[in-house]
């Protein structure tokens, strides 16, 4: 049996620790009723016996304090709101005991953002990490040796488990239910819960908003150009010559200041507008492939299934109520 011990953080969103709980002891319910023993030994651990959440409109009575807890198999670190660096400090006497657990044999998942506060242990220097994509570029500012997958749902690396963004984090815990538990109680958890089984990807749901808070006006000026132009096709010779950089130097700072290529970047403001035409016109494919600048029907195809994992029509389908 594992024991598992669920963190009750400062600024803890209540569902992320709810949920865990509830698919854990969920499975070893069904194990009970196949005279099974069950897998899930569970504790909220917390800095004190009750944490307050969400402006004190809840109380969490916690099992055990942090220094009681001796020896865990698995802690779940569960998404906290507010501001990221704010949230990590109210939540820094955690850090030193996950480091000494993961070291004593313990395996950690981070649910959503917080991530954060697993890549504050310096665990994650070096390996692979999901967050919520709408925090993309502020993990990526605080974390640079943290490689951010942002499409990915669920990352494992050494013992070191992350979630994509907000209720995906049910696929990191079926994925942790089959791991702990066998591939037939994760089944039996996603069909009790009524949960996609699998899921790998946040692509569709991504909303791309570019990185502009960095200090390099010639960039940021290159960038609005080409927000400014999404019918244009622009190349990056082009951008390169229009602010007096070489392209070489030009793609260099362009990377640097954005976390995307030129060429990627000029791609997903194009897929982003090509989303919207498609959640909320009645534009077939082609039209929408001309309004944002592509002549090419399998090139526009290729490039939005890159990035959002699903082809045009089978977004529109799956965002447009009118279709």
């Amino acid at each position: 049996m594992r024991h598992v011990s669920i963190l009750i953080t400062n600024e803890a969103v209540l569902a992320s620790i709810v949920d865990p709980r509830i698919i854990f002891t969920g499975v070893n319910d069904f194990l009970a009723a196949a005279g099974k023993p069950p897998a899930f030994n569970l504790q909220l651990v917390g800095l004190h016996k009750e944490v307050k959440l969400h402006g004190g409109l809840f109380s969490v009575h916690t099992d055990a304090v942090l220094s009681d807890v001796k020896k865990t198999d698995l802690i779940i670190i569960p998404a906290f709101g507010g501001d990221m660096a704010t949230s990590i400090k109210r939540n820094e006497e955690f850090i030193p005991w996950i480091v000494d657990q993961y070291y004593k044999g313990a395996e950690v998942a981070s649910l959503c953002v917080g991530a954060f506060l697993l890549a504050e242990t310096d665990l994650l220097n070096g390996k692979e990490c999901s967050t919520h994509w709408r925090f993309a570029n502020e993990f990526r500012e605080m974390f640079p040796d943290v490689t951010l997958v942002d499409d990915r749902i669920v990352t494992e690396q050494k013992g070191l488990y992350s979630s994509g963004g907000a209720t995906s984090y049910w696929n990191l815990l079926l994925y942790l239910v089959e791991k702990y538990a066998g591939r037939d109680m994760s089944i039996m958890a996603a069909k009790m819960f009524a949960l996609e089984i699998d899921r790998k990807s946040q692509s569709p749901f991504i909303m791309f908003n570019g990185q502009k808070t960095h200090e390099d006006e010639p960039i940021k000026k290159a960038q609005e150009f080409i927000e400014a132009n999404i019918t244009e096709k622009i190349s990056v010779e082009d951008l390169a010559m229009k602010y007096a950089i070489g392209k070489r130097h030009f793609e260099r700072r362009f990377k640097k200041a954005t976390n995307n290529s030129p060429l990627e970047y000029i791609q997903r403001v194009k897929m982003e507008a090509a989303k919207k035409h498609l959640e909320s016109s009645r534009k077939n494919v082609n039209e929408v492939m001309y309004d944002v600048g592509y002549s090419d029907t399998k090139a526009f195809r290729t490039v939005f299934k890159k990035i959002t994992g699903l082809s045009p029509v089978e977004y529109r389908n799956k965002y447009n109520k009118e279709s």
